[in-house]
């Protein structure tokens, strides 16, 4: 494993261990407060590290050796004899309402903490928007059959505004999923507004425009970014740049005789062609002069990119014009927080349930190889980005363990409902078989998540 993976390894484990935390002293809190008897808070399973009894119920608090989870163990006639004395606080002597908020108490503390993360984020720094314009539309595509031009501004989705590019991706994908159709409010660069409707009627291009990084490709257009000159900046000792002879300051002219205006369509040129062996012109010191170089491959989400391992010489940012910065108070940022959580955690359960439906890909399913990566990711690219990969894993955590499956939280929940509902508990058998089908189902999606981890790795 090379010394990248180990480090992503670490801010995976940082990021899991951080929020199984939060999610478990959900538990223990509320129960707690509500008079349970709690036996033990683990943080991680297997062989304890560390351990204390602590309190007067002699609560043992562990640091378990695999980090990847945690538990809070109740007192329960359930798991073992319970003295008379102490029979009142096990967890089914308990009303039924405490139960539930026990239950419902993990999943709350992992939204609480998102948005207690996104409050700091947004109160500290503001939001800053770009704008949502078009840069290069697609002949052919939806896009262009809908009349969207380079240069238009998408203002608004269904009636709704946006505020940038953000919301037009998270509402694209919303509409686009669903129905098929999304009405776009358009406005071009002399300023004249128009309504268009964007449509993909066939139900598998709609579920492939779902799959990750997919979906602008499908529609047909991307957004408009800033010109970064085809210069080469560092070079990757030993690839295929380097191999070329390639060096930090060429300013790449063409590739096979086709002309390269900027980075961007070098590396849009590069991707499309794995493997290939191409004749690249670059100039250097005013002096033209040309090579033959082999495109290495990469395997990037399950398919063969292009690389010849450079960077750009200039990292060109957004004008001022492309950009919308607004600065919060601390009321107004914790309101924009929890609103943002909201939207996120519903969109979320939308793409779930029609995931489930088959309406949108599979291939959205990221096991820990895959969010070890995007952990790694936003961790080098500063603590703001790691903190908003945080409060993204934190509202999945919150959401998934209120799946009505009933190994996890909600699937707990139905019981405690059912019981309610009928006046005495589900039979020990039925219980029994639930948590035998939960165990199926995770397993289900934890296989597709893990052959999506190795196919976006291997190929």
């Amino acid at each position: 494993m090379s010394a990248l993976w180990y480090g992503k390894l670490l801010w995976f484990l940082v990021a899991v261990s951080l929020l199984v935390t939060v999610h478990e002293f959900g538990h223990y809190w509320v129960a707690r407060r509500l008079g349970f008897r709690v036996l033990r808070f683990s943080v991680g399973f297997g062989r304890p590290l560390l351990k204390r009894v602590w309190g007067a119920d002699r609560t043992e608090y562990v640091l378990a050796a695999i980090p990847l989870g945690g538990y809070v163990k109740l007192l329960d006639e359930r798991e073992g004899n319970v003295a008379p004395a102490e029979a009142h606080r096990s967890f089914t002597r308990r009303p039924v309402w405490q139960r539930i908020l026990v239950l419902l108490a993990g999943p709350a503390f992992n939204v609480g903490f998102a948005i207690l993360l996104l409050w700091g984020l947004l109160w500290a720094s503001g939001i800053t928007e770009v704008r949502a314009v078009v840069g290069d539309v697609k002949a052919g595509s939806p896009a262009a059959a809908a009349g969207i031009a380079h240069g238009d501004e998408i203002v608004a989705i269904d009636g709704r505004p946006v505020s940038g590019q953000r919301d037009v991706l998270f509402g694209l994908l919303d509409d686009l999923s669903g129905s098929g159709r999304a009405g776009l409010t358009l406005r071009d660069a002399q300023g004249a507004t128009r309504t268009t409707a964007l449509v993909v009627a066939d139900a598998d291009a709609r579920r492939r425009l779902t799959e990750p990084e997919l979906l602008f490709d499908g529609i047909g257009f991307q957004f408009w970014q800033p010109v970064i000159p085809a210069v080469v900046g560092t070079v990757t000792p030993g690839g295929p740049a380097d191999t070329a002879g390639l060096r930090t300051g060429d300013e790449i002219v063409s590739i096979d005789g086709d002309p390269i205006p900027d980075f961007r369509a070098l590396v849009a040129r590069i991707s499309s062609s794995p493997g290939a062996s191409v004749a690249v012109t670059y100039r250097r010191n005013g002096a033209t002069a040309s090579v033959r170089l082999t495109i290495g491959t990469e395997q990037v989400d399950g398919r063969a990119v292009g690389r010849i391992q450079v960077t750009p010489a200039a990292r060109v940012g957004y004008p001022d014009s492309m950009l919308h910065h607004t600065d919060l108070s601390m009321f107004g940022a914790l309101g924009q927080a929890t609103l943002e959580a909201w939207d996120m955690t519903v969109l979320q359960a939308r793409l779930f349930a029609r995931m489930l439906a088959g309406q949108v890909s599979l291939k959205n399913l990221s096991g820990p190889l895959s969010i070890a990566e995007y952990a790694g990711e936003s961790a080098a690219a500063g603590f703001s980005a790691f903190v908003g990969f945080l409060v993204l894993i934190s509202l999945s955590l919150g959401f998934l363990n209120l799946l009505p499956i009933p190994i996890l939280d909600g699937g707990q929940i139905v019981f405690q409902l059912i019981e309610a509902a009928k006046g005495s508990p589900l039979s020990e058998r039925a219980q029994a078989f639930g948590q035998q089908l939960g165990i199926l189902l995770l397993l289900v999606l934890m296989g597709v998540a893990l052959f999506n981890d190795f196919a976006r790795q291997f190929g």
